[in-house]
């Protein structure tokens, strides 16, 4: 009995010892990522929305991803009176943006129309979010960008939005017409007038700089003089801004300072596009005369009409104000078309020699990386065109009514055209160096040399003359 008490007692202590115990460690909870949630509202002037529509929507959409505690807010793109057809999105372009910076996992939006009404451009920026594994969602039409059937959906959806925008489209340019042909104008805001709801009022003030900008004109001013002036004088553009010398220009153009209309100068013929064209007969034009009290007398607008044409046909020799010579706008760029432009360089801080070269405009402006075309010195330009033309001496006149323009090509190739049809093609070679160094040049360097102590070796050495002459 005892050796079986001893063999159990022999077990139980065997087990114990076996025995193996785990310490557990604490584990944090791991929480779902938060994904970064974006939205875009759109309103559009069309259809006469306002900027509270507008704040309501951003406003809803704020609120809307911030009560999901799933989502992280990542902001509210929003942009104001643009059509959806238009690629001038300031907001949307950087949503895009952001999207490809990686910034963004989910859009939301209204509406297919509100995000694009192009079809094209609805699925090419839809596919290319897709790669970037970022959805898209439509609340109106409760579409998932991500999901099977989003992309047929889309394509439907948003062919049936593009034909309502065409729809929109047409019916907004009948209504126009309709007023043309009522003598009734579609835009009304004018410097020197003011719209009273019937017709246009003149402002006093304002048709004072109006018959100053008439009268400069007449006098032979540019539109950059002008411009200037009333700069100095303090005066402000319609919207309260600098007046530019492109809204001079428009001044001087518009028939309503006569007190008469011209309707339907332009128009839209794509409403996927909205580029205004001018109306050259596509369309019928309606002229209104005495609509509203007048500005400018007709005879003066039409001398002014008249000197814009003869200034047009001058080119860039009409403008006083800009410092012209026999090749200015006559030499082409062959590589982008720009013209060249003078431009000289001193040939050292003491001296009053300049040396010139005519320069591709676009490579002066933006850079080699934009334009790669060579200099051409002007003393080998003035060269080349006396070869061209027969002469012993360059000669500007003849050069002015010989030559139509001059284009540079490659790196040694200019290419005449003149006004009789004829094309010559004439190699040349930079003569840079040898221009550069002229008389003066050499009588200095020659006085420098006599009265200098020391000499350059030919390994680049200082070396004194009385010891190495």
């Amino acid at each position: 009995m005892k050796g079986m008490y001893d063999l159990v007692v022999y077990y139980i202590i065997q087990v114990n010892f076996m025995r193996k115990i785990s310490k557990i460690e604490p584990k944090m909870p791991i929480l779902p990522t938060r994904k970064r949630v974006a939205a875009y509202a759109r309103i559009s002037e069309e259809k006469g929305r306002t900027l509270h529509s507008l704040s309501a929507q951003v406003s809803y959409y704020s609120s809307y991803i911030q009560k999901n505690i799933e989502w992280e807010y990542a902001g509210v793109y929003a942009d104001e009176g643009i059509s959806g057809t238009t690629e001038d999105r300031k907001e949307f372009q950087r949503l895009l943006s952001d999207c490809e910076a990686g910034k963004i996992d989910i859009v939301l939006t209204k509406s297919i129309s509100r995000f694009a009404r192009n079809t094209v451009d609805l699925l090419e920026t839809v596919r290319h979010l897709r790669d970037l594994n970022i959805e898209v969602r439509f609340e109106k039409e409760g579409i998932n960008s991500l999901s099977d059937d989003g992309e047929l959906m889309l394509t439907l959806l948003a062919s049936f939005a593009q034909e309502e925008s065409r729809s929109t489209s047409e019916n907004v340019k009948w209504s126009i017409r309709k007023k043309f042909q009522q003598g009734k104008p579609n835009s009304f805001n004018i410097y020197g007038y003011r719209w009273n709801g019937e017709q246009f009022i003149v402002d006093p003030e304002e048709a004072k700089i109006v018959k100053l900008i008439f009268e400069n004109f007449l006098k032979g001013l540019s539109a950059e003089q002008t411009e200037i002036q009333l700069e100095e004088m303090g005066v402000k553009s319609y919207t309260g801004g600098h007046f530019s010398n492109t809204s001079i220009r428009a001044i001087l153009r518009n028939e309503k300072y006569t007190g008469n209309m011209l309707l339907q100068k332009v128009f839209i013929p794509d409403h996927i596009t909205h580029k205004t064209i001018p109306n050259n007969g596509v369309l019928p034009q309606y002229w209104v005369e005495d609509s509203h009290e007048a500005i400018i007398d007709l005879d003066t607008f039409e001398k002014v009409q008249d000197e814009i044409a003869r200034r047009r046909e001058l080119g860039v020799f009409a403008n006083w104000s800009i410092n012209t010579g026999c090749f200015t706008s006559k030499i082409k760029c062959g590589n982008c078309g720009a013209s060249y432009r003078r431009s000289g360089k001193r040939q050292r801080k003491d001296s009053n020699e300049v040396y010139y070269v005519w320069t591709c405009r676009t490579k002066d402006l933006k850079g080699i990386s934009e334009c790669h075309a060579k200099d051409v010195p002007e003393k080998m330009l003035q060269k080349a065109c006396a070869e061209v033309l027969g002469l012993e001496e360059f000669d500007e006149d003849v050069f002015l009514d010989e030559i139509e323009k001059v284009t540079a090509k490659g790196k040694d190739e200019l290419i005449f055209h003149f006004y009789d049809g004829q094309i010559v093609h004439q190699k040349w070679k930079s003569t840079a160096r040898v221009d550069c160094w002229s008389e003066e040049r050499r009588k200095e360097w020659s006085n420098y040399q006599k009265g200098n102590k020391h000499a350059i070796g030919s390994k680049g050495r200082w070396l004194e003359d009385d010891k190495n002459s």
